[in-house]
């Protein structure tokens, strides 16, 4: 019997930097570990006590067939984050669910398949799926682009999407985006991406973006941010009161330099032990309090 299974993907398990520290993580706490991939019909679930899902990063692709894999391993082993969570949280209109639970979010319309885009669009903005991640699908776009804006938008109503329109908030290109790492709740390390998106650039090829990562210490408005997030996630039905056992707060600057939601990250997250290698320990060890051991 397998104490922790990571789960990745075929297409992803190369690309994953965070496999590596977990596995050593977990050998120094005793438990046997390996890496596991949730498209391998080989893999026999129930022989793995937690399940952690690490990087099934080509889900949004697969999404039915993800989700049926999600309940029937959930039927076999513990998944982690649970799955009803993942299912909520993979889809990216949940930031409505928490906007109207007080969370300050970047300001988001949700255009269903039908609807158009509004008459007056932001100077720029950017356009997204619902169900998507690594920033694939995802393009920025300004308002004199509209019939560019209008293709995509109708490109991803095609694919059955709802869309995402956001505004671009220019501060990131030079503050960056934080994302605040969180394990059982309580905060661990934090990190800053530069800006993703450029203008007049396409869509992301693979399965995500390439990012420019580096370490950084949360500032005080930005961990109460998150602490809020938090609160107000677990507040929620679909969290039945209970902690995610990871979660990574994507927060960006608004126009006064308040910390504003991007996305809320508790279904397959990178979580940057490179820029913190003692956190793949910290990690492990709320696994351990999962499994009964710690």
């Amino acid at each position: 019997m397998l104490d922790l299974a990571l789960v990745s993907a075929f297409a992803a398990q190369s690309l994953d930097e965070d496999l590596a520290p977990l596995l050593a993580a977990a050998e120094r706490a005793g438990l046997k570990a390996a890496v596991w991939c949730w498209d391998d019909p080989a893999v026999d679930w129930s022989a793995c006590r937690l399940a952690l899902l690490r990087s099934p990063w080509d889900y949004s692709e697969r999404y039915p067939e993800f989700v049926g894999w999600l309940e029937r391993v959930a039927a076999q082993s513990l998944v982690l984050n649970p799955p009803e969570l993942v299912r909520w949280n993979t889809d990216k209109r949940y930031l409505a669910e928490l906007a109207a639970a007080g969370v300050a979010i970047v300001p988001t319309e949700f255009l269903a398949p039908g609807d158009a885009l509004p008459k007056d669009l932001p100077n720029e903005f950017v356009l997204k799926p619902a169900v998507g991640a690594g920033s694939k699908g995802a393009l920025r776009l300004s308002a004199d682009e509209r019939d560019r804006a209008d293709a995509h938008l109708a490109d991803l109503h095609r694919s059955g999407q709802v869309v995402l329109l956001q505004p671009y908030l220019d501060r990131v290109d030079a503050r960056g985006e934080a994302a605040l790492i969180h394990f059982d709740g309580h905060y661990s390390h934090c990190i800053t991406k530069g800006p993703l998106l450029r203008p007049q650039t396409g869509l992301v090829e693979g399965l995500f973006a390439l990012e420019q990562i580096s370490a950084r210490e949360a500032d005080a408005a930005q961990l109460v941010a998150a602490e809020q997030i938090l609160r107000a996630l677990c507040a929620l039905p679909v969290c039945g009161g209970q902690t995610p056992l990871y979660a990574r707060v994507d927060l960006l600057e608004g126009e006064h330099g308040e910390p504003l939601l991007l996305e809320l990250e508790l279904a397959e997250p990178s979580l940057f032990f490179a820029q913190c290698p003692e956190a793949a320990d910290r990690l492990i060890a709320c696994v351990q309090l999962r499994l009964g051991e710690g």
